[in-house]
């Protein structure tokens, strides 16, 4: 029996390879409708407080034609698509919404649940990008390479950056310090071996690999972690316990000198707490990757200060993060026709 499948994907989760991917796995028998979003090339929306849209952020997309596209088939794919209560009541022969990312927040999943509709994700999908990427920002302020880009791109030859008391320590010499052990910050650990450091991981939910326990990697509390670490990098999701974590208290527990880098979510942070440390060079130096407002507001101080690198949260984009979701969720659309339990049910 022919299942009809819209796919909704965009310039970075390309419906061509959503469809690649379910065509290899589910094989031929679906009937299949693209829609190509436009973005990164235009912004999403981000926040909570548009009328019908409660509760749901990051999507891209106007409700009456993301329901018009969606129609009768039983199955959605897609990235950032909403998808409201409103717009479930619109949709009733849906069924299942697999989600090529690792947090659903452009699904009402509670009213999904409640129409009897499943939600599927595809955690850790970038996390091997977001690892790599990672250990990038470490060194690009480490190594004072932002520092070096920017004044010699303004045409300022920044010799005295040999001196001895300005170039950076090698890793090899640090102490890094990893708060949250999942997906992400798994990779980073196994990442940060091959350049010698000593490693601290604070994550009071899960336990140490056997391997990184061997390999001389310590589980620590968080005040302990703070106070040792020469780097101190940031992977935990955002939940009620983490958001604001890291705030004055933390930064003025953290050593002089030392680095911040936060390649995870901005609402972990207290970015004005952040900019003091880093003015008053508390802080030698830090890596934003992602932010509480996005885009950043372009008169942001942070924005300002000379040791600090910027990314306009990029660091999941890979091809191959795309590969992962679109085969992640193809699976789980393999299961749902074949009646098996799904593996990453919201």
């Amino acid at each position: 029996m022919t299942q009809s499948v819209a796919i909704i994907g965009d310039r970075f989760m390309l419906p061509r390879l959503f469809e690649e991917a379910l065509r290899d796995v589910c094989g031929d028998a679906l009937a299949i409708r693209s829609l190509e979003q436009p973005w990164p090339d235009e912004p999403m929306e981000h926040g909570y407080a548009k009328a019908g849209m409660d509760g749901l952020k990051e999507y891209m997309g106007q409700p009456d034609d993301i329901v018009a596209f969606i129609g009768d088939a039983p199955i959605l794919v897609t990235h950032l698509a909403p998808l409201s209560a409103a717009m479930m009541d619109r949709l009733p022969r849906l069924k299942l919404v697999a989600v090529s990312r690792g947090g659903p927040v452009n699904i009402d999943v509670a009213a999904a649940r409640a129409r009897g509709i499943q939600v599927v994700n595809t955690p850790g999908r970038n996390a091997s990008a977001v690892a790599e990427f990672t250990i990038g920002v470490i060194l690009s302020q480490t190594r004072l390479i932002t520092r070096g880009h920017d004044t010699l791109r303004r045409g300022e030859w920044r010799g005295d950056l040999y001196r001895a008391d300005l170039t950076g320590d090698e890793l090899s010499e640090m102490t890094v310090g990893i708060i949250g052990y999942g997906h992400v910050g798994t990779r980073v650990v196994r990442l940060l071996k091959a350049f010698g450091c000593r490693i601290l991981v604070c994550d009071p939910y899960v336990q140490l690999a056997v391997e990184d326990l061997h390999d001389g990697v310590e589980q620590v509390g968080l005040d302990r972690l703070l106070a040792q670490s020469d780097v101190v990098s940031l992977h935990p999701r955002v939940t009620e316990e983490t958001r604001g974590m890291i705030g004055a208290a933390q930064f003025a527990a953290m050593k002089s000198g030392s680095f911040f880098i936060n390649t995870a979510r901005g609402p972990l942070v207290d970015y004005q707490a952040l900019y003091d440390a880093l003015a008053s060079n508390h802080l030698r130096g830090a890596a934003i990757e992602t932010f509480a407002v996005e885009p950043v507001p372009p008169d942001w101080p942070l924005l300002q200060l000379p040791n600090v690198t910027l990314t306009p949260h990029i660091a999941g984009a890979s091809v191959k993060t795309v590969r992962i979701a679109a085969r992640a969720a193809a699976l789980e659309v393999q299961r749902y026709l074949n009646g098996e339990s799904l593996h990453h049910l919201c």
